[in-house]
């Protein structure tokens, strides 16, 4: 007797099926339009809020989808997707910040017309401003 992997497709309400699909397909729509935003918008800073606050927008949707999909079909809840979504929120908007920071640094660097650093005291005239 030989040992077949069988396959069991849920049967999905359609009214479900049809909110699974616009969340995934919403999610989706918004990756690629950050994606789009990456590739058209002209200089860096403008660049890189594209695909950070778009596509972890994108993936919040995907999320939404896949653990009502699983959840359904499961009979049980699947938070599984969930874990993906926190850590791509935790990470994209750090990863962001350290990125833009590190470009403003460089830019500064090459003196390049970008805005004064807010941590650093201002000079005016050859006397330095203090923090009161």
């Amino acid at each position: 007797m030989t040992d077949t992997a069988t396959t069991v497709t849920a049967v999905l309400p359609l009214w479900l099926e049809i909110i699974v699909a616009v969340l995934v397909l919403a999610g989706a729509a918004l990756a690629l339009l950050g994606s789009i935003g990456l590739l058209r918008l002209p200089t860096f800073f403008e660049r890189v809020h594209a695909p950070s606050i778009i596509a972890t927008l994108g993936c919040w949707l995907i999320m939404h989808g896949t653990v009502l999909y699983f959840s359904v079909a499961d009979s049980s809840l699947a938070l599984h997707a969930l874990l993906i979504a926190v850590f791509v929120a935790i990470t994209v908007p750090i990863m962001s910040i350290f990125l833009m920071r590190a470009a403003l640094f460089r830019a500064r660097q090459a003196g390049r017309d970008v805005p004064p650093s807010l941590s650093q005291p201002k000079v005016d005239g050859g006397t330095e401003a203090k923090d009161s």
